[in-house]
């Protein structure tokens, strides 16, 4: 049965997946998350690439990506850094052969208050792995740079994010209780299985749109909105 073709939706955030194959650790050192996310930089200026979010576990990856106008941009993104956090990994001598599955999960995501629950999801991981207490706590992921724990210049901020206040320090503090939240079963359970099937995350309406846009049909999997921000 041949594989279901990729939803790419330009100029729609998609949240990504990457694990390492076998679901083996792609991260042992510092020094490896580092690389990592210096290849996010500068794939994002080789491919024109927006990075909303992000988060490095110790065994896979999770991106919320624009990939603007051109729908390939997203698989040449990923490519290139898949391949030379390999190439870094193999010379390092820790490891040798491949080191992530071969195709990543992706679903285009609602710019609504999808976007935010995505980012939610994505940045709370940490905490669901029970690796620390809150997600302030972990230093490999954009909640640091969103809330001004710490400047990087990796994420490009988004129109919700943009709009959650007026100043700097407004966005930051109620960015920062939204992901403080705890987490929503029904929205987790929603971006999961639509991640996991390569669907769209977000209303029927959004699906309805993207199928005009694209002209495919596309399965609708769960219900409901994530919470609001407070």
């Amino acid at each position: 049965m041949p594989r279901q073709a990729r939803v790419i939706v330009p100029n729609y955030p998609h949240h990504v997946l990457q694990r390492g194959h076998n679901k083996q650790a792609v991260f042992a050192e510092k020094e490896d998350y580092e690389h990592y996310l210096a290849n996010l930089r500068e794939a994002k200026q080789l491919f024109g690439v927006k990075a909303h979010a992000y988060c490095l576990m110790t065994n896979h990856v999770h991106l919320l990506l624009n990939p603007g106008e051109s729908r390939e941009s997203l698989g040449r993104f990923m490519k290139f850094i898949a391949g030379r956090q390999t190439r870094y990994a193999n010379k390092s001598g820790r490891r040798s052969g491949t080191l992530w599955e071969g195709r990543f999960k992706s679903s285009p995501i609602e710019s609504d208050m999808y976007l935010l629950a995505c980012c939610r999801y994505i940045e709370r991981n940490p905490v669901r792995a029970k690796m620390v207490a809150s997600p302030e706590d972990y230093e490999w992921s954009s909640y640091q740079e969103k809330t001004g724990l710490q400047e990087n210049g990796l994420v490009d901020p988004d129109p919700f994010y943009e709009n959650l206040g007026k100043t700097v320090q407004l966005r930051q503090k109620y960015y920062r209780e939204f992901i403080q939240q705890a987490d929503n079963k029904e929205e987790l359970q929603q971006i999961r299985i639509a991640l996991q099937r390569g669907q769209l995350t977000g209303t029927k309406k959004f699906v309805d749109e993207v199928e005009k846009r694209i002209g495919l049909r596309i399965e609708l999997r769960g219900r409901g909105r994530p919470k609001k921000v407070k």
